[in-house]
């Protein structure tokens, strides 16, 4: 069964967005506190800012998390797809 986002492209790009320890650390952190900031993500997980700044681009580009302007910042959250590939990884 293919949901909307299905097609094969589509497909590799949600499993590479998903294909690294950190990110999937990122998507478990923004189940937790969601409306994060880069500079809070990259304190919580004591990354370097630019590598989580890629990390979380590669996260939005695959539909994983989506981010808005609270006016000084932008904030992350988990989409539901980011929620639904986590519970699939989660069972792996």
């Amino acid at each position: 069964m293919r949901k909307k986002w299905g097609t094969l492209k589509g497909y590799e790009k949600i499993m590479k967005g998903a294909a690294n320890a950190r990110r999937i650390e990122i998507l478990i952190m923004l189940t937790e506190s969601p409306d994060m900031s880069l500079t809070e993500i990259a304190s919580a997980v004591g990354g370097d800012f630019r590598t989580i700044g890629e990390h979380l681009r590669k996260l939005t580009l695959a539909g994983l998390i989506s981010k808005k302007s609270d006016g000084k910042s932008m904030q992350h959250q988990i989409t539901d797809l980011g929620v639904y590939v986590l519970k699939f990884v989660e069972t792996l």
